[in-house]
């Protein structure tokens, strides 16, 4: 996807087919990667045909699909800081709580250089994001809000998914604290929003709140 500002890859990665946002603006060299994911090699190919570096790894949450390439990705790009909301920093070095030692591996990634917190701004490669965190998924899921740019951009990991949301049956989620942050933080923004996934197509915000049955109107949403 390519806007007149804003250059914008979806990597996915195998078993869980995890997408990866590379992101960048035209006319620059440095760039964000969210929620680096099992097959690190395909971001490098990417980058590298780009000739693109790296200002910042963001995770939008601690789960081992979403977090599997940080260490490779910080072994090429040591000085690059890895990034993670404050709630979810612990699960990056606990193979126990990012849940990769339930499906037979333990992943262990690099530590954080930066958290964040609810209604901070980051700043790297040109961008702005706003930050919100929206537990329910995980304890301290966050999600990155981009509004320099019409329409805006959500990077919105395993929150909200085109027609569905986010499981809350993993240690640390619930159902009613998933729905109530999608509601307050990301159907406040405008219809035409697109959302960024972590896994499937990509959507907006005025059709999950038209159509989604687990938190749009079909689920009884009324704003």
């Amino acid at each position: 996807m390519e806007s007149a500002r804003l250059k914008l890859a979806a990597i996915v990665s195998m078993p869980f087919a995890e997408n990866t946002y590379v992101a960048s603006l035209v006319g620059r060299s440095d760039c964000l990667v969210f929620d680096p994911g099992l097959e690190p090699y395909k971001i490098f190919e990417y980058l590298d045909a780009e000739g693109l570096e790296p200002a910042a790894i963001i995770n939008t949450h601690g789960h081992a699909d979403h977090i599997a390439g940080n260490a490779d990705l910080k072994e090429r790009w040591p000085d690059c800081p890895l990034v993670i909301g404050e709630n979810d920093a612990p699960m990056l070095t606990d193979p126990r709580l990012n849940l990769s030692r339930q499906f037979g591996m333990d992943l262990y990634s690099p530590a954080a250089d930066v958290t964040l917190a609810d209604g901070e701004t980051y700043s790297a490669a040109g961008f702005d994001l706003l930050v919100h965190e929206i537990p329910g998924h995980s304890p301290g899921h966050i999600v990155l809000v981009w509004q320099e740019h019409e329409p805006f951009f959500v990077f919105g990991g395993d929150v909200l998914f085109a027609g569905s949301i986010g499981r809350t049956d993993f240690p640390g989620g619930s159902f009613e604290t998933l729905r109530d942050g999608i509601h307050r933080h990301l159907f406040k923004l405008p219809d035409d929003t697109v959302v960024l996934p972590g896994h499937g197509p990509t959507t907006t915000i005025g059709e999950e709140k038209a159509q989604n049955p687990f938190v749009g109107r079909p689920a009884g949403y009324r704003g």
